[in-house]
Parts: C-alpha cells; structure tokens; sequence
C-alpha cells in the first residue's frame, strides 16, 4: 500500500477514538437530562466504553496475529457501525451505557489492528514517524469533533449528535472495505491458543522497552482522560459556558494536538528520540503545575485554564505517536498481541481514572487539575528515566 493510503487508514481507524468520546462530550449535559441520569452515570458511558475498549484488545491484538488485519478491521467497523445507531437510539442510561460498551469492544478490534499495521510495515523509528502523521490525522478529527457535537446538540439534541457518529463509521467502513489490503505477512496459527497467548503476553511485560513506552502511553492517555472527563463539567457547569463555547475550546485543544505531531517529527530528526522525550515530559509536568497553582490560588478563569492546558495537550502529540510505536517495535512478529497489551493498559488507567473522578468530582476544579498534576509528574519521570535506559528497541520475537 502507499504510504498515503496508509496514513489516511490509519487516521481514520484510530480516529474512531476521539469521534466516540470528543463528540459527544458537549452533549453530556443535555443527555443527563434527558435520560434524568446522575452525573456518575452519565461518566459510566465513557468510562464503560474504555474499559471495554481496553479489554477486548486482549483478544482483538492476538486473534489478527492469527487471521489477519483486514477482516479483524471489518467486523470491528461493521459492530461499531451497528452500536453508534444504538446509541442514537437509547431511551435510558442504561441503555445507552450498555451500546456503548458494545462501540468501546468493536472499536478495540479496529485500533488495536491499525496501530499493528504500522509494525507490520515498518521498523520502529519510521513507525513513529508514520504514526505521528496519522495522528496529525486524528488531530484533525478531534479538531472537528467537539464544536460539530457542540452545535448539533445545541440546536437538534444529543441524538443528532451521536447520528453524525453512525455517518462517520459507515465512510470508514465503505473505504477499508475497498481500498485496504492485509499488511501481515506471517500469521501465527496459534495465536489464540491460551499457553500462546500468555507466554507472549509474559514475553512482552519482560521487555524492559515495552515498559518504557507503554508506561508513557498510559502516563500520557490518563492526562489526556482526565481533561476529557472532566471538560463538561469544569467549562459548562462550573464556569458557565455553553456546549458550543466548549466545543470551540476542545477544537483549539486539537489544533495544539496537532501541531504537537508536528512538532513530534521536527523534534525526532534534528535531536532524536530520547531529548524529544525529555522535553515533552517537562512540557507534560508544567502543566499540571500551572493548573494547581491557578486553582490553589483562585485565579482559574476559563481562558486562564485553557492555557495551562495547551502544554500539556502539545505533548501528548509527542508521547502518543512514540509511546504506542515504541511499544510495539521490539515484537515484529506479535505485534498484535503487543498493541493490545499497551491498548489495555491505556484503557485500564482510563478506567480507574474515571472511577476516581465519578466520586471526586464535586463542582470545584481541584478534580482537574490534581489529575493532570499526577499524570505529569508521572511523564516527566518516565521520559526522564525508564525511556532514557530503555528506549532502543530489541526485538524479541
């Protein structure tokens, strides 16, 4: 396959991610409502999609190790596609936690076997760099996604809103079905044999270079998550604003996503991986800093918030691309199985990060800004430590 045709995939398929939460984040207000659900519940439908999301990768990785990329990616986009029109469709919470645990299992399917993709085509360092094009990609997207849900719910309701996620995964599904071509070149018929499964899952847990990235990866997503979690609330509740104005400021927090890719590519061939690194975890930690000392000292206006978070934000343009490339790079032979262990691990801190912002959340920014204080400092020291020692892959396999 070309490149392009690679990249745009790619984008595409992982970009299922910031369509299923960034979307419908400025209706989360509105559905509440509706549905006369409480804000702990209302959390159950991003947080039950994560954990799903992440969990089902542990078989989606290893089970396209065994069959292939293509069809794992075309079942998983033809369920995704039937659990967006069941949400569109839920009359209660409950329902809609339940479609959305559905959409976080099929979307496992799909990312787990496209981040897989770049292993199968390309050694470590060029993954990276094609990863981080992608998520330029993916960037755009998440630009787009957050002002579309903002005026869609604003002006026809959150249904309207979810409808455009459906529209969005038929035209994925349509363009994978037609244009990719399987990457793998070496299936394992094994994969899915239980005594399989866990020596390679123990295999990967052992390479002190999966620790490094996949530690980054899990840094950085919980970061990202507790902004995400917690941006309804913070910018719509607490100081006012309107699901559009939200939206707007999601965008903007893309558009420095993506010029952290951008930045992610300049930074790794003018001064190497291990410095980009350094310099994204100093970027990470600083923000969480600059966040509590804004709340802490009673300066936290809404634009005050938001550039505190653009450091951070910028960074996670630098550690996602590297972090989930590096992660995979050692094990060219499993690389399935190896991206749904790191998919597993994001998903699971997600997961945990939402249980604790379901009971802190209290109508006060601390939530915020302690969150993204602890997930910074946890950068910083993995960027500054674990990736500095162990950041040349070894291959395994």
């Amino acid at each position: 396959m070309h490149p392009y045709l690679v990249i745009l995939l790619l984008s595409l398929g992982i970009g299922l991610q910031p369509v299923s939460t960034d979307l419908y984040l400025p209706a989360l207000p509105g559905l509440a409502l509706d549905l006369h659900a409480s804000v702990s519940m209302v959390q159950y439908t991003l947080t039950g999609l994560l954990l799903a999301f992440g969990i089902s990768q542990l078989l989606w990785g290893p089970f396209s190790d065994k069959v292939g990329r293509r069809p794992i990616m075309l079942f998983g986009l033809g369920l995704y596609l039937v659990a967006a029109a069941g949400c569109v469709l839920s009359t209660s919470i409950e329902m809609l936690i339940v479609w959305r645990v559905v959409q976080g299992t099929a979307m496992g399917a799909v990312i787990t076997s496209a981040r897989a993709v770049v292993r199968d085509l390309y050694q470590p360092l060029e993954g990276a760099r094609i990863m981080s094009k992608a998520m330029t990609g993916l960037g755009a997207m998440a630009c787009t996604s957050p002002p579309l849900g903002g005026f869609l719910s604003q002006h026809w309701g959150w249904q309207v809103a979810l409808m455009s996620v459906v529209v969005y995964a038929a035209g994925t599904l349509a363009l994978v079905a037609w244009k990719f071509e399987e990457s793998i070149s070496s299936r394992n018929p094994d994969a899915l044999h239980l005594p399989t499964m866990l020596r390679i899952w123990i295999e990967v847990l052992k390479n002190p270079t999966f620790r490094a990235f996949a530690l980054l990866s899990v840094a950085a997503y919980g970061a990202l998550f507790t902004y995400l979690a917690t941006s309804s609330f913070v910018f719509i509740q607490v100081l006012h604003l309107s699901g559009l104005q939200l939206g707007w400021i999601l965008s903007s927090m893309s558009l420095v996503y993506i010029t952290g890719t951008l930045v992610c590519r300049y930074l790794l061939r003018h001064i190497g991986m291990r410095k980009t690194i350094a310099w994204a975890g100093a970027s990470s930690a600083f923000s969480g800093l600059c966040l509590c000392l804004l709340v802490y000292t009673d300066h936290a206006t809404a634009t005050a918030l938001v550039l505190a978070m653009y450091p951070m934000i910028l960074a996670h343009g630098i550690h996602q691309p590297i972090g989930q490339s590096g992660a995979v790079g050692p094990f060219p032979l499993s690389a399935g199985a190896a991206s749904a262990l790191n998919g597993f691990l994001m998903m699971l801190a997600a997961f945990a990060t939402g249980a604790w912002l379901g009971r802190s959340i209290d109508g006060t920014l601390f939530p915020l800004a302690h969150g993204v204080a602890f997930w910074g400092v946890v950068l910083a020291l993995t960027a500054w430590t674990l990736v500095q020692w162990h950041g040349e892959p070894h291959t395994t396999d």
